[in-house]
């Protein structure tokens, strides 16, 4: 019996989590269950999964979700804040953590995770997009086994040979990595009619069930950017490892090519339960409740190169990634801020590029040796990107959906 943490149990990763480890109840029981602001379906979660702890991360929800546990007749500890969510992250009575808080919010608990020496399910592509290095050097350290949940790298991962060697793509006989992106909502609208998309157009993704601010990004690619960025870090590649296709059906999520021309490639329903299951069993197999693909129905396959005019946000993290640590730690704050500001219909989609290049533009790269150093830098790119939000209202730059 595996005792989990699921942080971030009310968002679409902490759903599909829960989903399966309560189809294998002799396997798994869940410890933890932390949520940002959705106490109702944290609650009811708590009801199905009886943790001992129930995490709220901000402090002032600390009452109103007291007494929501006491009218359900729940008796698990509540704890709430950012030191509560490191505290269950790390706790000896956990041995799987589910890192699925979106964004930098997710850093420092998952690092608290990976302190601890935990098998950390890695759904946070922030953690690694903000701290790469320290992230890797601290998983070396504590020996915790990183697991890859986003669909894309977990193809990867299992497409990889066992004895893949960190870094070293050629002692594999590996020539290239093939990172898929279904190309988002907007694959086919005219680049001139972008500065006119709604945050509900924007989130309604053809193939996968996502929060907002993913979806968001997965309409502009800089999800697949932040997907390159991450994959460098977990397998220890160089950009020119990893090439970029657009594959609509979001069937195949990801190949790995090797030099003898045969290319692995892993394939399922877009369903997040099947990484999810994957890496809690690994090296091991459970059932997911995904159903299995059926080729009969399957239409064709199709594959292209990414349009940079198109998505200029992909190939903002495909240059902050070549620039280094400190760029792509600014180009993910800058981002989380441009993309809150489109979904509070602030500015326009095509805006949330322009708000990433300036931020990018404005601020001084430097050396990130510590944790702090990384937060310092991320709050002061967040506060140049409002900055630079708030002068293109002023100027009348900013929503226009007309």
């Amino acid at each position: 019996m595996q005792s989990i943490c699921i942080l971030g149990s009310t968002g679409s990763i902490g759903v599909s989590t829960i989903d399966v480890v309560l189809r294998h109840p002799d396997k798994y029981q869940v410890f933890a269950l932390t949520a940002h602001k959705n106490l109702g379906l944290l609650i009811e979660q708590a009801k199905l999964c009886r943790p001992e702890y129930i995490v709220v991360a901000d402090k002032a929800d600390y009452s109103s979700c007291k007494i929501l546990c006491q009218a359900a007749g729940l008796s698990c500890h509540l704890l709430a804040g950012a030191d509560a969510l490191q505290q269950v992250a790390s706790a000896s009575g956990v041995s799987i953590v589910m890192a699925a808080i979106v964004g930098a919010a997710g850093l420092l608990p998952t690092l608290a995770a990976v302190n601890a020496g935990k098998k950390v399910l890695l759904a946070n592509k922030e953690a690694l997009v903000m701290s790469g290095e320290l992230f890797i050097q601290a998983a070396n350290q504590s020996k915790a086994l990183l697991m890859p949940i986003d669909s894309e790298h977990n193809a990867i991962f299992q497409c990889l040979p066992h004895d893949f060697v960190y870094g070293d793509l050629a002692s594999s006989g590996i020539s290239k990595i093939l990172l898929t992106g279904s190309g988002g909502p907007f694959r086919s609208t005219p680049i001139t009619e972008l500065n006119k998309v709604t945050p509900t157009q924007a989130c309604a993704h053809p193939n996968w069930d996502m929060g907002r601010k993913i979806s968001v990004d997965s309409a502009t690619m800089m999800n697949k950017g932040l997907e390159f960025i991450e994959a460098r870090w977990l397998f220890g590649l160089q950009s020119q490892d990893i090439e970029v296709v657009l594959h609509p059906q979001s069937i195949i999520h990801s190949m790995v090519q090797y030099c003898d021309g045969s290319v692995l490639a892993q394939l399922g329903n877009p369903d997040m339960r099947t990484p999810i299951a994957h890496a809690l069993a690994y090296p091991q197999r459970i059932e997911s409740g995904v159903a299995p693909l059926d080729f009969m129905q399957l239409a064709n396959f199709s594959f292209c190169q990414p349009d940079m005019l198109r998505y200029p946000n992909l190939k903002l993290a495909i240059d902050a990634s070549n620039a280094g640590q400190s760029a792509t730690t600014m180009l993910n704050a800058a981002n989380e801020v441009a993309v809150e500001a489109f979904l509070q219909e602030k500015i326009q989609f095509t805006q949330i590029a322009d708000i990433n290049d300036r931020c990018l533009q404005v601020m001084t790269s430097r050396p990130l040796d510590s944790i702090d150093a990384v937060v310092a830098l991320d709050q002061e790119a967040r506060g140049r990107s409002h900055l630079i939000i708030e002068q293109l209202i002023l100027q009348g730059q900013g929503r226009n959906y007309a």
